[in-house]
């Protein structure tokens, strides 16, 4: 069985305070993106042990510390299912802010219920994402959400975006998540971003803020320069990705835009 693994784009990161847990508590808007996906097949094995091939982007590290493996293992910590071959052809780029690792594993977690009929709930479904990563659940279904608490809480956003034409761009850039966080100052938002996000697209531009680009773009200043070279091709909007180090522009109409040839650079019409 054969899925397409989407991605997403944050539209909004407020970073409202440190928790007692260590992580941060904030406030984003969830918004997916199907052109741009990665491709997961799940089959059943003809051996003993569970297996893993990847192709496309180059995954290194230990297989133990894999989210696609991890994914897996949990299951099997709950449910009896045959062993698999697992072949995932990576298409989003890593270290993005896009949420490709965590899509798989919303990706892993549907195809296995489906493919072997384990009948997992939504809920559980949730549940299970949310033991491998802050955003994974949002995933599950792939719909504009409102996030809370770490990300994991979600409410449904009205909200559509439907036929706007979005550009994201990667450059050759490593964003320490860890690092992100360290140089945020947490602040409670003096407008609440479920609001601004129902006003028109064209007022988002002055209303709505990523609060990780403040210290990124500091260290970073050709980040900020991608973001700035969007608006200077038309974007409405134009925002970094999570904590980096894509930038995303939104634009009304297919637009020309000339970048660094090193850039990893997805186009397409939003859904």
């Amino acid at each position: 069985m054969v899925s397409f693994s989407p991605c997403k784009i944050n539209i909004g990161l407020n970073i409202i305070n440190k928790r007692k847990d260590g992580y941060h508590n904030l406030e984003t808007c969830f918004y997916p993106v199907y052109f741009v996906h990665d491709i997961i097949e799940i089959v059943p094995s003809k051996i003993e042990n569970d297996k893993y091939y990847f192709s496309g982007i180059k995954i290194s590290g230990d297989i133990n510390e894999n989210l696609c493996y991890k994914t897996v293992n949990l299951l099997r910590k709950h449910f009896v299912f045959p062993k698999i071959e697992l072949y995932l052809n990576k298409i989003v780029p890593m270290g993005a802010g896009l949420g490709g690792g965590s899509a798989n594993v919303a990706t892993i977690i549907n195809l296995i219920n489906n493919q072997f009929n384990l009948n997992i709930c939504d809920s559980d479904k949730i549940d299970f994402a949310n033991q491998l990563g802050s955003d994974c659940a949002f995933f599950i279904q792939s719909m504009p959400a409102f996030g809370t608490e770490k990300g994991n809480v979600l409410f449904p956003l009205d909200v559509n975006l439907s036929n706007y034409y979005l550009i994201i761009v990667k450059p050759s850039i490593y964003v320490s998540t860890v690092e992100a966080y360290s140089l945020v100052v947490p602040s409670m938002p003096k407008l609440k971003l479920e609001e601004l996000i129902n006003q028109p697209i064209e007022n988002w531009k002055n209303t709505i803020k990523n609060d990780f680009e403040k210290s990124v773009f500091l260290k970073y200043p050709e980040i900020e320069d991608i973001k700035n070279k969007l608006y200077q091709s038309g974007a409405i909007y134009a925002q970094m990705s999570g904590s980096g180090s894509a930038v995303f522009g939104i634009f009304k109409k297919e637009t020309g835009l000339k970048l660094d040839e090193s850039y990893i650079v997805h186009s397409g019409i939003l859904t």
